[in-house]
């Protein structure tokens, strides 16, 4: 089975975005995807600068990344983009640059957004996107925009797991192929 990633782009421990990553996270692993769930302190890595090699914490990201076969990002909408804490885990992949599997080259993305309202996490779903496409990854064509305040994270779990099975489904065919 594939091996899927989640980043959280939140500090707050439990917040409606880590909730909904678990969702989806959980869901994949329930159907036999080896899982990693990188949040809050564990994706609180020092601010990149290419000049400087990775500390242990970034190193720890970007190899997992590197193994990864899909990933699901997760973030809340801070002024209409993501989060620094993952922009900044994001920018840290430069260093997959010269490897075998640059930055997120040919693996299904899963994305997800929330916010207290829906202009935030549509715009926030918006910039996931484009990063992922810069990134060189397949953005699933599920992403979840979800307005927490109009309802809670758990209204969205049919669609969360939409989006780990998108993404486990593209990881699955993307393996086979390659094998």
């Amino acid at each position: 089975m594939p091996f899927l990633v989640g980043l959280g782009g939140t500090m707050r421990f439990g917040s409606s975005n880590e909730r909904a990553l678990k969702i989806a996270m959980e869901h994949a692993a329930g159907l036999g995807a080896e899982t990693l769930l990188i949040t809050g302190a564990r994706l609180d890595l020092p601010t990149y600068d290419p000049a400087l090699d990775p500390n242990a914490a970034a190193q720890y990201v970007i190899d997992a990344v590197e193994r990864a076969d899909g990933l699901i990002l997760a973030s809340p909408s801070y002024h209409g983009g993501m989060t620094g804490l993952l922009k900044n885990a994001l920018d840290h992949l430069e260093a997959l640059r010269d490897r075998p599997r640059p930055y997120l080259r040919d693996r299904p993305v899963g994305l997800i957004a929330t916010g207290d309202g829906w202009q935030g996490p549509n715009a926030t779903l918006q910039a996931l996107r484009l990063t992922v496409h810069a990134l060189q990854g397949w953005p699933t064509p599920l992403g979840i925009a979800h307005n927490v305040v109009d309802e809670g994270v758990d209204a969205a779990r049919p669609q969360l797991r939409l989006v780990a099975e998108q993404v486990l489904d593209f990881a699955q065919a993307r393996v086979a192929a390659v094998a």
